[in-house]
């Protein structure tokens, strides 16, 4: 059974930079990916970041793209989200999750995700 332990977050101003992290327990297959999906108040949750792991293969959303950046530590079973020049419509609650790595590249995926509880980044103008 995987777990997923997410930490960092926090609040930051508005250009600022935070990095999350997501601790990993249990086993996931190298043909899946680990990354971070976020949801802001009324808003659907999005795919943010995603990593094959123990590959090079990556996803960013558009809006992410050239800011943030997903990297992972396989000894740790980590994977890391460096987010620079944060801004306010970043501000949501970051999940951790592991699985097929369509589930950040399809729209239409239906298929099981492992998720972590949840972490808060709040940025502020």
């Amino acid at each position: 059974q995987v777990q997923l332990v997410e930490s960092g977050g926090g609040s930051v101003q508005a250009g600022g930079s935070l990095t999350v992290s997501c601790a990993a327990s249990g086993y996931i297959g190298s043909s899946n990916c680990m990354g971070w999906f976020r949801q802001a108040p009324a808003k659907e949750r999005e795919g943010v970041a995603a990593i094959r792991i123990g590959g090079v293969f990556t996803a960013y959303a558009a809006s992410v793209k050239g800011r943030f950046t997903i990297s992972q530590d396989n000894a740790k079973k980590t994977v890391y989200l460096q987010m620079n020049s944060l801004k306010p419509e970043d501000t949501a609650m970051y999940y951790c999750a592991a699985a097929l790595c369509s589930a950040w590249t399809y729209g239409g995926y239906q298929g099981a995700i492992n998720w972590g509880q949840g972490i808060q980044v709040t940025v502020s103008s």
